[in-house]
């Protein structure tokens, strides 16, 4: 039953539906986000003096919620997952799907930031004539239930099963994410981001740092790495079994680019709503750089770190781990093990407040204590309980947010190229 609700929400229709739209804008930009890479890099990283913020939050903050949702387990343990499935190729194809998300995100902030009747996404969903509520009650839904279980539960899981290396039991663990997370929904975003804007910088040093090490270590192999990752992606040569094998790594790669992305779910344009002194056009530039960052940077960071140490047969998570702690030893081992922990943590921050969001459009900003405290327990009973089912769940609640989301795209598309075109003249 869950298998096949995931399959009608998340499947490959689902996935096409948000490559076509990355496509459709990257060829309306005219490849926008290869040819301006200097324009999205200045709006993204440019000096936060140029300009005093008059929204709530500042760019730097909302740049590193957005991130915080967007850089979880799937950055370390997705990664693996891909490569185990898919074979090297899967990176390939991970970038792909990336360089087209790019503008997937940079569309869906730009909207958003037109479309200012409704927090994030819901502003532009609810454009759409006749169908624009319905379909933004069902994004709305979708990204609630979405925020228990992707967005909470599997990334509390990994990060209490990562704590355990430290000696710390889930139970307590549970808990402490538990307090964190009922206090960051009750405080909203406004609250979420004085610990994202230091978390983030530090969890991403760490994480730097370590995967930097492992690849000096295993310097000699890095060409071959590269190498295994085209030949995989495109190896049709050995009849059917290979091509076979071609497609698996393109849908394994194409589905884990868009999940460790979020392009097409409308997610992180929450991220960017209470900033008010950049144009549509900069705030879509800073979704181009957040993607750029959690797929084509610290994606393929951790996957060169994978191919380079030739592990044994070893499947996921400990995939990672074993590339790590070859090349640095227990530190390895304890650094692989605290980034997870905290890119979990900080994707949990960022998507209790969207499916705060959520719930709040749905009961006109009722429920606020009773989302807290539901967030609390999801987060506690992530730890301690198993997950098998959350997955399939959580793919079938995003699908309940791409659908919508997709839709509306296409339908505010003129409104999208017209500032593409604006930008070219």
């Amino acid at each position: 039953m869950l298998e096949a609700l995931r399959d009608a929400l998340w499947g490959w229709h689902v996935l096409l539906l948000i490559l076509a739209a990355g496509v459709y804008f990257s060829c309306a930009g005219r490849f926008f986000q290869i040819r301006r890479v200097r324009t999205w890099m200045k709006a993204a990283v440019g000096n936060e003096k140029q300009k005093k913020s008059r929204g709530e939050i500042t760019r730097f903050q909302a740049l590193t919620a957005a991130l915080a949702g967007s850089i979880g387990t799937g950055n370390i343990v997705g990664v693996a997952a891909a490569i185990t499935v898919g074979g090297p190729g899967a990176i390939f194809w991970m970038w792909i799907s990336s360089v087209f998300g790019m503008m997937t995100v940079f569309a869906e902030n730009l909207l958003a930031a037109k479309h200012r009747s409704a927090p994030g996404a819901l502003g532009y969903i609810e454009s759409i004539q006749k169908w624009g509520r319905p379909l933004a009650v069902f994004y709305a839904a979708g990204c609630c239930l979405s925020s228990f279980g992707m967005g909470n539960m599997a990334q509390t899981n990994a990060c209490a099963a990562s704590l355990e290396s430290f000696g710390l039991p889930a139970g307590m663990t549970g808990i402490l994410l538990a307090g964190l997370v009922f206090f960051v929904a009750r405080g909203g975003l406004q609250f979420a981001v004085k610990i994202t804007e230091r978390l983030v910088p530090l969890m991403t040093l760490l994480f730097f740092g370590a995967s930097l090490g492992v690849l000096w270590v295993f310097r000699e192999n890095l060409p071959r790495a590269f190498q295994s990752i085209f030949e995989s992606a495109f190896s049709f040569r050995a009849g059917a079994g290979g091509t076979a094998g071609a497609l698996l790594a393109l849908k394994t790669g194409v589905s884990r680019g868009v999940f460790t992305n979020e392009a097409g779910l409308g997610s992180s344009a929450f991220a960017y709503d209470k900033v008010t002194d950049r144009t549509p056009v900069e705030l879509g530039c800073m979704g181009i750089f957040q993607v750029f960052v959690d797929t084509i940077v610290m994606c393929t960071v951790t996957g060169l770190c994978i191919l380079c140490c030739r592990s044994p047969m070893l499947e996921g998570a400990r995939l990672t781990f074993f590339a790590y702690e070859s090349a640095l030893g227990q530190a390895g081992s304890w650094a692989v093990s605290l980034c997870t922990a905290l890119f979990a943590a900080a994707t949990v921050i960022a998507w209790c407040c969207y499916g705060r969001e959520g719930l709040f459009y749905l009961t006109k900003g009722k429920g606020k204590t009773f989302f807290a405290l539901a967030s609390a327990l999801a987060a506690f009973s992530g730890c301690v309980l198993p997950l098998s089912a959350v997955f399939q769940l959580g793919d079938a609640f995003n699908g309940l947010m791409a659908v919508p989301n997709i839709l509306a795209l296409f339908w505010c598309r003129k409104e999208v190229r017209r500032e593409l075109q604006r930008e070219r003249s």
